[in-house]
């Protein structure tokens, strides 16, 4: 399943910046981990999850959604001074990419022979703080019924504060007796496959990059690109002709 996204879109790269053991963990295990919304920092986050429903008879009605929710957050921005501030702060942050339809495909493939779950990417969209209600009344039915599409809907709305993160997430929904019981959600990838490129932080000096490069390399096996971004490369220098006038 997709949302807010077209066909043609999940040939797109998307872009997630890890610390460096985190990467390593990553093709060490070879594992790719989602968490629960409850642990994502926007205290607006998976509102609807918590949403209290009122039945006729005037009872309250709980679901425990927010046990069996679990995601994991990319971005479309390419070059982001904002991401490498956040999440490489040593420095030694690493951004991996992918297309939307391959992190899409490998959830799929891993939980093939799973019953009672679903999942999904999706591409979030970025609302005025007074929408964010009528938002959450939008995943219930008027009789409360919840379906995968409007959970996982739910999970793709934001504040629009947040709107340079311009972000893609995937989400899984486990129904199966006893989930919900961990804050993360691993399923088996290749990473080799899976992550198509590695970007380093662009305030590494050239010597940094390299040795931090072949860190990689030995570490992980990774045979694909691994470059420096070139974000705060300055511009050739600029030179005019002028005529003077006398």
């Amino acid at each position: 399943m997709y949302l807010n996204l077209e066909e043609q879109d999940l040939e797109r790269y998307i872009y997630r910046t890890i610390p460096l053991e985190r990467l390593f963990q990553l093709f060490d295990e070879n594992q790719n981990t989602l968490v629960k919304p409850s642990l994502w920092e926007d205290t607006f986050e998976n509102f609807v999850l918590k949403t209290k429903l009122v039945n006729e008879a005037g009872d309250t009605v709980e679901y425990n959604i927010h046990d069996r929710m679990y995601g994991q957050c990319w971005t479309q921005e390419k070059a982001s001074d904002a991401m490498w501030r956040i999440y490489s702060q040593d420095k030694r942050g690493v951004r991996i990419r992918t297309k939307i339809g391959d992190l899409l495909d490998s959830i799929c493939i891993a939980t093939i022979d799973r019953t009672n779950c679903e999942h999904c990417v999706g591409k979030v969209d970025y609302v005025r703080e007074r929408d964010l209600v009528t938002k959450a009344r939008d995943t219930f039915s008027e009789a409360g019924t919840v379906t995968f599409g409007g959970l996982f809907r739910s999970l793709l709305i934001k504040r629009r504060a947040f709107k340079h993160e311009n972000e893609i997430r995937i989400m899984f929904c486990d129904w199966s007796d006893g989930a919900g019981t961990e804050n993360i959600f691993k399923y088996s990838i290749n990473p080799h496959e899976l992550i198509t490129q590695m970007m380093l932080d662009p305030r590494l000096e050239r010597h940094e990059a390299e040795k931090l490069k072949a860190e990689i390399r030995t570490r992980t096996g990774f045979k694909g690109d691994i470059k420096r971004s070139l974000l705060y490369r300055l511009p050739e220098s600029l030179t005019m002709e002028v005529k003077t006038k006398i």
